[in-house]
């Protein structure tokens, strides 16, 4: 089975087709990518995206006319907003466009991505839709012109609907997979069409290219030193980045404020040590991740990993406990 969609073509690659569905490898030197794509009807597809990378280029282009709605189950997307700005799309948010502007650099700043996408070709799926069901109420070029006016995409933030609609697909029994897929795209065609829109749209909060880019060198900074325990204060000063700006940046940047986030990935990173440094004792990890207390650091695994360092080594390592 042959999909008409333009792929990234320097980097996307076809790895397997089968009748069911064609799977594409996006690789670079920051890691890979997995698209994989099912033919739902004639002009509709529905494609899983799975990144574990921390950026990539896309060359996509198209001459078609498209509608394109994506969701964002993990991780985070990073792009331009406009020239020297950038937004982002996060987990349970909802971006919808026509692909008119999917060129350039993209960056993933947790290094992973999950979610899906759907796309109609309006040249087919219109008619599709029609055969599909003969008096389904929604018409897709009324969707377009509600929701793609602009150049640039159209998100939806964090809507409990979204996620009970969008919930179920990632979790589909393979044998019913094409006839659920075709009931679930009528359900999210139905919900974008009774969707009021406020009449003063407030898109995202986004940031310039200099304010990102002292946030992403200040990451890097408290990341390759985690012995030590930056103040934001001091964060704040060597960055020459006002507080309250600083700390939003960080947080639409990476997810969760500054503090959260650096408590999350020292434990992950003791995780790690954990697992595959046997000969390091539990207190030796806890000073290599900023803990001179192991009872406090092993009270902030717990909260993080959901187990102590004790018996998370264990589940590994389960003869040589130290």
């Amino acid at each position: 089975m042959k999909f008409q969609e333009e792929k990234e073509e320097e980097q996307m690659v076809l790895l397997t087709e089968t009748k069911e569905c064609s799977i594409f490898q996006m690789k670079n030197d920051t890691g890979e990518g997995i698209m994989t794509m099912y033919q739902v009807f004639p002009g509709v597809s529905i494609s899983y995206n799975d990144y574990h990378m921390e950026n990539c280029e896309s060359t996509y282009e198209t001459s078609r006319n498209l509608f394109c709605i994506d969701h964002c189950r993990e991780g985070r997307l990073e792009y331009a907003y406009t020239k020297g700005a950038f937004s982002y799309f996060e987990a349970g948010d909802l971006k919808i466009d026509r692909r008119i502007a999917h060129q350039g650099h993209f960056e993933f700043p947790l290094a992973h991505y999950h979610g899906l996408t759907v796309t109609f070709d309006m040249d087919q799926a219109e008619s599709s839709l029609k055969e599909e069901i003969k008096d389904f109420p929604v018409k897709l070029s009324v969707l377009q012109k509600k929701f793609c006016n602009g150049r640039h995409p159209f998100v939806i933030h964090n809507a409990p609907t979204i996620e009970h609609i969008f919930s179920e697909l990632y979790m589909v029994p393979k044998k019913i997979l094409i006839p659920y897929f075709k009931i679930k795209i009528f359900e999210m065609l139905l919900y974008l069409d009774v969707l009021e829109l406020p009449k003063n749209l407030q898109e995202k909060p986004y940031f310039y290219k200099n304010q990102v880019e002292k946030i992403k060198a200040m990451r890097k900074l408290m990341t390759e030193n985690l012995q030590r325990h930056y103040t934001q204060e001091e964060l704040s000063k060597c960055f020459a980045i006002p507080l309250t700006p600083m700390k939003n940046c960080f947080k639409n940047v990476y997810g969760s404020p500054i503090n959260t986030y650096m408590r999350v990935y020292r434990m992950n990173r003791a995780a790690v040590l954990l697992k595959n440094q046997s000969h390091m004792s539990i207190t030796d990890i806890a000073g290599k991740v900023g803990y001179d207390s192991p009872s406090k650091f092993s009270t902030a695994f717990k909260a993080v990993i959901g187990k102590s360092p004790l018996e998370y080594r264990k589940i590994f390592s389960p003869n040589g406990i130290k």
